[in-house]
């Protein structure tokens, strides 16, 4: 296959499981593999490496070494999927992975359940989803007594940023999130950075006592996004949202959730998405409550030699 003929558009079957996602499949930079198919035609997808530096952020939620496939394909028969995967597992004995902090790494669409299977054959498992929700229907939030929202500033980082830990080392034990030696350097230093360009950050206080936190960020999702996660528009990301553990269930993290989403559709974005861990049972079961759906599943293995 030529790369002239490579499929610009995602498959038809994909686009009719679920409407919103892109319709452009973008191809990333890198090398290209391709595999045979038994009808005498090919597919091919993107096959890339990436080696964080040691100190990088990337390192909190990555593998220090990854190999990230993204399939190119005019239709979403599994068989094209599995071939494809069959020639990645492949192309890992020539690249060599190192049997530690190495990882696979390939997101698909979370509707396609065969693709799933075919994923799951290959020893990949959902680590994390990409989750969206449209802009408008806003429920009533609960009340909790003596609980106050406000906007965050740089001299609330230490507050911040302990909030911010409790739910990175939760996430850790259900997801990918890494817990590196400089955890707590790189998040002071990239929340700080944050709070410092007075990004949409809130603190929840009970009698006066910072008990939850909704760190969030504008991303303006054009034509030509290399990713082609979202389709155009602007759009609000809830990075992280965090709550005390003695007040978890008590409401205080909807409540949060709802300063978020009523600002963002008073300033007019098209949605907000975030992503979350499937293997969570708090975010499992408290996101969708909050009107989110999985648009995107990423599916990884670590090592990366364990790819089947």
């Amino acid at each position: 296959m030529t790369e002239d003929l490579l499929p610009t558009r995602r498959p038809a079957e994909l686009i009719a499981l679920d409407p919103l996602l892109p319709d452009q499949a973008r191809r990333p930079p890198g090398p290209l593999i391709h595999a045979a198919l038994a009808d005498g035609s090919r597919v091919a997808g993107v096959c890339v490496v990436t080696e964080h530096r040691p100190g990088s952020t990337a390192m909190l939620w990555s593998a220090q070494w990854s190999c990230s496939l993204t399939p190119l394909l005019d239709t979403a028969e599994p068989a094209g999927l599995h071939a494809l995967l069959s020639v990645w597992r492949a192309e890992l004995g020539r690249l060599g992975p190192p049997e530690q902090d190495s990882a696979c790494e390939i997101t698909w669409p979370s509707r396609d359940v065969h693709g799933s299977r075919v994923l799951l054959d290959h020893g990949l498992v959902p680590l994390t989803v990409l989750a969206i929700r449209a802009a408008g229907g806003l429920p009533l939030p609960p009340t909790v007594p003596g609980l106050t929202m406000r906007r965050a500033g740089p001299a609330d980082l230490d507050a911040a940023l302990e909030l911010a830990l409790i739910e990175t080392r939760y996430s850790a034990l259900v997801g990918g999130t890494m817990l590196r030696p400089d955890l707590v350097d790189l998040k002071r230093a990239s929340l700080g950075a944050r709070l410092a360009a007075d990004a949409p950050v809130w603190l929840a206080e009970r009698d006066g006592l910072p008990v939850g936190l909704a760190e969030c960020a504008w991303n303006t999702v054009g034509s030509d996004d290399r990713e082609g996660r979202l389709r155009p528009g602007i759009w609000g990301y809830v990075n992280c949202l965090s709550v005390v553990p003695e007040l978890r269930g008590s409401g205080v993290g909807s409540i949060l959730v709802d300063t978020v989403h009523r600002y963002f559709l008073a300033t007019g974005a098209s949605g907000t998405y975030l992503y979350y861990n499937p293997a969570n049972p708090l975010s499992a079961v408290f996101w969708p409550r909050q009107g989110y759906r999985p648009l995107w599943t990423v599916w990884e293995v670590r090592p990366a030699s364990a790819l089947r």
